[in-house]
């Protein structure tokens, strides 16, 4: 019988549930009444879930706790928490009625992005499955990412979702339901896309920046600055701005490899994968 370990997997548990608590909560509201404190509170779960997601995955690193358990439960509780529960919220903020047309859209986006995301998983477990034993792939795979992450997917449709909803945006433009719906949907449908394609983004923990270490630690300090002050007086317009730059970065690194070609060695980690290693992996 195979040693499973046990911290890991209660710090998994632990997000899971927080997951599904925001799951639930929501759906107990009436239709129509999640309103811009609800899902302000939903970000900050999710964000408690995110950050339980990188811990685990610290642990079990620190204790050399990897075991195929702990990487099919991970998924799962990815799959439930930012697969499932952003496009909960979605379909809860909007007043539909069922049968219109904006319903259909609303739900057609929020199935794109749920599919999508698990499609991701899977694809995930397969190749480090595959990587397993093989050092050069091992290294590649903790430098980028291929296809957006799911945690950074649903930063990204939870926050403009909170930001179409916040005083904000509310206070100078008048944002109508039908405007929400098309605009979350196309959202929606665009992370689809990139959590399954073969765009590369890249991870924050290889992140490395050639610069004087006191310019590193004051520029560092000056971001922390904005940042909490950003999170405490406007928490809507922070987070929409990190979470979409994630993209935005990971776009002109990629397109800078794509232009300068296969000669540059510059950037090479963000070269988009061939197609044979999606037929490989029959996806």
């Amino acid at each position: 019988m195979k040693k499973i370990s046990l911290i890991p997997n209660i710090i998994t548990a632990f997000g899971l549930a927080i997951g599904l608590f925001v799951i639930f909560k929501v759906n107990m509201i009436e239709k129509g009444a999640g309103n811009f404190e609800l899902i302000q509170k939903s970000a900050f779960l999710l964000l408690l879930v995110a950050l339980f997601d990188f811990v685990d995955g610290a642990v079990a690193r620190a204790f050399k706790a990897h075991s195929d358990f702990g990487l099919m439960f991970d998924s799962l509780a990815d799959a439930i928490s930012f697969g499932v529960a952003p496009s909960v919220l979605l379909l809860k903020t909007l007043s539909l009625e069922q049968g219109t047309y904006l319903s259909f859209i609303a739900a057609s986006g929020a199935m794109i992005y749920s599919l999508c995301g698990m499609l991701r998983l899977v694809r995930f477990n397969l190749k480090s499955i595959e990587a397993k034993g093989n050092l050069v792939e091992m290294t590649i795979q903790k430098k980028n990412f291929t296809g957006i992450p799911m945690p950074a997917a649903a930063a990204v449709a939870v926050s403009t979702n909170l930001f179409l909803l916040s005083p904000f945006l509310t206070n100078f433009f008048e944002i109508s339901n039908t405007l929400r719906v098309i605009v979350l949907t196309i959202v929606n449908v665009i992370l689809g896309y990139l959590m399954v394609s073969r765009w590369k983004f890249p991870s924050l923990k290889r992140l490395n920046f050639r610069m004087p270490s006191f310019h590193l630690a004051f520029l560092t300090v000056i971001i922390s600055v904005f940042f909490l002050y950003g999170i405490f007086y406007y928490f809507s317009l922070a987070f929409v701005l990190l979470s979409w730059s994630y993209i935005f970065i990971a776009f002109i690194f990629s397109l800078i490899r794509v232009i300068a070609g296969k000669k540059s060695k510059t950037l090479k980690d963000f070269e988009p994968d061939d197609d044979e290693d999606d037929d490989k992996l029959n996806f």
